[in-house]
C-alpha cells in the first residue's frame, strides 16, 4: 500500500471515530467535513447526466427503442473506469466517490422496493414460481461452483453469482456493501453482468422465437429468467414483440422479472449468512478467537437497514395498488394516475442514483487492482451464463405450458 494510501485510510479512521451514528449512516464524515463530498459528487452526477444522455442517444434516437436497451449503468461505469485510468485523479474527489458509492447506493436500493408490487408474483400463477426458483437456485449453485472450482475470491463469485440469478446489476449493488466487498470486485462483477446482458439482448430475442416456436408466453419466461438485468430483459422483450408482432412476450417477460427481482429481499440475506458462515470458519481454523468472529457476524450485518428499507417500500407499493385495485384510489387520497406518477418519479430517481453510484464506482476503481483477478471471473460468468440459459429453457419447455395468460 502506498504513502497516499496509508495517510487516506488513516485520515478514514480518524473521521470515523469521532463521528456520531447519523453522520456515520448519512454522510460518512462529520457535518464539519461534509463540504469535502461536493467537490467528488458534482463530478459523478456529470458524468451520470453524460451517460443517461448517451443511453438516450444511442437506444432510442439511433436504434429506435422506445426504451434504450443500453443501460446507462454500463455508460456510466465504463467511462467512470476510463477516466480513473486515463488520468490522475486528485485525492480531494475520492470523498464524494466515495459517498456516491456508499450512501446514495444505499438509498437507490431502498427507493428499487417501489418497482415491486407483492402482487406481481401471483400474476404468473402458481406455475411460474417454481420456474423462477428453479432458475435462481440454479445460477446460485452452478455459479458457486465454477468460481471455487476456479479458486477465484469468494466475495467476487458471490457477486456473480446474486447478478446472474436474480436482477443483475441491483442484486450485485445490493449484495456488495453486506459481504463488504472490494471497489474493483463490484465493478468487475458488474462488468461481467453486463457484457454478457449485452450479448443477450441482441441475440436471444431471435433465439427465443425459434426454440419455442413462436410461443410468446414460452420465449417470455425464457427471456425473464436467463437474462440478467432487468433494463436488458425490457431490451430483449422489446426486440421480440416488436419482431414478431408479439406484445405478449414482452408483458409475460416483465412480470416474470418483477417475480426474480422479488426475490432480491430473501437471496441477498441467504448469500450474505453464507459468506459470513464461510469467513467465520475459516477464520475458526486460523485458531483466531471464536468469540471475535461472532461480533462480526451480525443480524444488523446480515439484514441491514437498507434492506429492510427495500422491503417497507415494496410493501407500501402493494398497499397503494390493493387501494387502486379495489377503489381506485391509493391510501384513500391518490388517484390512480397519481399514484402512477408518483410511482414512477421514485423509479426514475433510484435509477439516476444507481446511474450516479456506479458511476462512482468507476472513478474509484484502479485497473491496477484488476491484476489479481485475471480472466477467471469472465470464465465464470460466460459459463454462468450459458448454463442458466439451458436450465432456463428445459424448466420453461416442461412448465411454461401450464400457464394460460
Amino acid at each position: 500500500m502506498s504513502k497516499r494510501e496509508n495517510k487516506e485510510k488513516n485520515s478514514e479512521s480518524f473521521h470515523s471515530k469521532e463521528m456520531n451514528y447519523l453522520e456515520k449512516s448519512l454522510f460518512g464524515v462529520p457535518i464539519s467535513r461534509i463540504h469535502t463530498i461536493l467537490p467528488g459528487l458534482v463530478i459523478v452526477i456529470l458524468l451520470a447526466v453524460v451517460s443517461i444522455w448517451l443511453s438516450d442517444l444511442i437506444g432510442v434516437t439511433l436504434m429506435g427503442f422506445e426504451k434504450s436497451p443500453i443501460s446507462a449503468v454500463m455508460i456510466c461505469l465504463i467511462l467512470g473506469l476510463a477516466i480513473r485510468n486515463a488520468f490522475k485523479i486528485p485525492a480531494l474527489l475520492n470523498t464524494g466517490f466515495k459517498f456516491s458509492v456508499k450512501k446514495l447506493l444505499r438509498l437507490g436500493i431502498i427507493l428499487l422496493g417501489i418497482r415491486l408490487s407483492i402482487f406481481s408474483v401471483f400474476e404468473l400463477g402458481l406455475i411460474g414460481i417454481p420456474i423462477v426458483l428453479i432458475c435462481i437456485s440454479s445460477a446460485l449453485l452452478i455459479t458457486t461452483f465454477l468460481n471455487k472450482k476456479l479458486n477465484q475470491p469468494k466475495r467476487l463469485g458471490t457477486l456473480i453469482a446474486v447478478g446472474t440469478s436474480i436482477c443483475g446489476v441491483s442484486a450485485i449493488v445490493a449484495t456488495s456493501p453486506i459481504i463488504n466487498a472490494k471497489e474493483e470486485e463490484t465493478a468487475y462483477a458488474v462488468a461481467v453482468i453486463t457484457v454478457f446482458g449485452l450479448i443477450a439482448t441482441i441475440g436471444y430475442p431471435i433465439i427465443a422465437y425459434f426454440i419455442f416456436g413462436g410461443d410468446p408466453i414460452k420465449a417470455g419466461l425464457w427471456l425473464g429468467t436467463s437474462i440478467h438485468d432487468t433494463s436488458q430483459v425490457t431490451g430483449a422483450a422489446l426486440v421480440f414483440a416488436d419482431l414478431w408482432n408479439l406484445p405478449l412476450g414482452l408483458d409475460v417477460a416483465t412480470i416474470t422479472k418483477l417475480v426474480r427481482n422479488v426475490f432480491m429481499i430473501l437471496v441477498i440475506p441467504l448469500m450474505a449468512f453464507l459468506h459470513a458462515k464461510s469467513e467465520m470458519k475459516e477464520t475458526t481454523e486460523s485458531d483466531l478467537n471464536k468469540t471475535e468472529v461472532k461480533t462480526k457476524v451480525s443480524i444488523k450485518k446480515l439484514i441491514p437497514v437498507f434492506v429492510i428499507g427495500f422491503l417497507l417500500i415494496s410493501i407500501l407499493r402493494s398497499i397503494g395498488d390493493a387501494g387502486i385495485n379495489t377503489n381506485n384510489v391509493a391510501f384513500g387520497l391518490l388517484g390512480a394516475d397519481l399514484w402512477g406518477d408518483i410511482i414512477k418519479m421514485i423509479k426514475d430517481f433510484a435509477n439516476i442514483l444507481f446511474v450516479v453510484s456506479l458511476g462512482g464506482v468507476g472513478l474509484s476503481t484502479n485497473f491496477a487492482n484488476f491484476k489479481g483477478l485475471g480472466i477467471k471471473p469472465f470464465l465464470v460468468g460466460l459459463f454462468a451464463a450459458l448454463t442458466i440459459g439451458i436450465v432456463s429453457f428445459l424448466s420453461v419447455s416442461l412448465l411454461g405450458g401450464l400457464i394460460i395468460f
